[in-house]
């Protein structure tokens, strides 16, 4: 089985604020030197795809310089590879991305010149490890015309942020998008896998007739196709969901289960390569429970906080449940608590910055 592996990467995300005003949702720093984008694209690899297509569109350049040429996903090859596609003026068309499905259809020409049978579609904003070709087994064993991913939500998810789904053994026989009074605790995760000839067909019917979104075109199909649900239950969170949910997600990499699954089971998560140094702790620091990533300089507190690449913690200050992204510095003396900073955002001495009810989240290149 040939596989085309697609990431829906072209999302904004307003309620992820200041972290998304200059990059894509997908492109967002997670766990001290990974992008979310990372996840689902190593997971596609790690299961023998390697011919990817990544559809971008709002401000794709901080995402673009990551992905490269896929060399560190070993995606820089002759056949396949890494494919970057962004929505583009022509002689006939005009549009942005107006939906999932309109961002495939614009692309059409990359599924009808391929030589893959079955399409992979995932989003580059969710932060989840799975073996795939567990998925591909249940697709052919149950037949399935499509093969859509859910799983059974705890209290924890706002199940009226989702597409609740029904199930008649694994079948699926309703999908409702976000609503007021789910009818189960089921959620469909973003994740589709089908032919390729019925995915094209699919698009030809009801692109060009105004349906732009992939999802209400398989409702649409539910009693004429033969949609089965694979259950996944597994870690999986989604970035986009607002500021509290992504400082959570980092804050879960200090659990030593969730490490375990996300960066130990069924292979690696691949990322872009930078040379910096090992991290440097100082005789008077104290770090407790916390991730310090390469390049940093710690000789300060810090405690159940997460510090990317090279950020510093001088001597004196305190960084407490927070991000501290890649090239910032929090100077003698000053107090971080419920934060999230940005790349190369410096905080000066006997600053206090204590976000309240919600994180308080400090742009790229910001001196405090």
């Amino acid at each position: 089985m040939r596989i085309l592996g697609l990431i829906l990467a072209g999302g904004k995300s307003d309620k992820l604020g200041a972290l998304v005003s200059k990059r894509t949702s997908a492109a967002v720093p997670v766990f001290g030197k990974y992008r979310a984008i990372d996840f689902t694209l190593s997971n596609m690899v790690n299961a023998g795809i390697n011919k990817v297509g990544v559809l971008t569109q709002y401000n794709p350049r901080s995402l673009m310089d990551h992905l490269g040429s896929g060399k560190e996903w070993d995606l820089d090859r002759k056949n396949g590879g890494l494919f970057l596609l962004q929505p583009y003026l022509s002689k006939h068309d005009e549009y942005w991305y107006r939906g999932t499905a309109d961002a495939i259809y614009q692309n059409m020409t990359l599924l009808r010149r391929g030589e893959e049978s079955h399409v992979l579609i995932g989003s580059g904003d969710h932060i989840y490890k799975i073996d795939f070709t567990r998925v591909f087994d249940f697709h052919i064993s149950t037949r399935a015309d499509i093969t859509l991913l859910v799983k059974k939500m705890d209290s924890s998810y706002d199940l009226s942020q989702y597409g609740i789904v029904e199930l008649s053994g694994t079948r699926i026989v309703s999908i409702e998008e976000k609503p007021q009074k789910p009818k189960s605790n089921i959620a469909f995760l973003g994740i589709y896998f089908l032919r390729k000839q019925l995915l094209m067909e699919l698009l030809y019917s009801f692109v060009p007739s105004g349906e732009h979104d992939l999802l209400n075109i398989i409702i649409s199909n539910l009693n004429k196709l033969n949609i089965q649900a694979f259950v996944f239950d597994g870690y999986w969170r989604n970035i986009k969901k607002g500021i509290t949910e992504y400082l959570r997600i980092n804050m879960d990499i200090l659990n030593k289960q969730i490490r375990k699954e996300l960066f130990y089971n069924y292979g690696k998560i691949y990322t872009k390569l930078k040379d910096f140094p090992p991290p440097k702790i100082g005789l008077n620091a104290r770090v407790v429970n916390s991730v310090v990533s390469d390049g940093c300089i710690v000789n300060g507190k810090v405690e159940n906080s997460v510090l990317f690449r090279g950020a510093v913690v001088k001597a004196g200050s305190t960084v407490r449940r927070s991000l501290i992204m890649q090239e910032s510095t929090i100077e003698e003396g000053a107090l971080v608590e419920n934060a999230i900073l940005d790349k190369e955002v410096i905080v000066r001495q006997q600053m206090k910055l204590v976000g309240e009810n919600l994180p308080s989240v400090v742009e790229k290149r910001t001196v405090l």
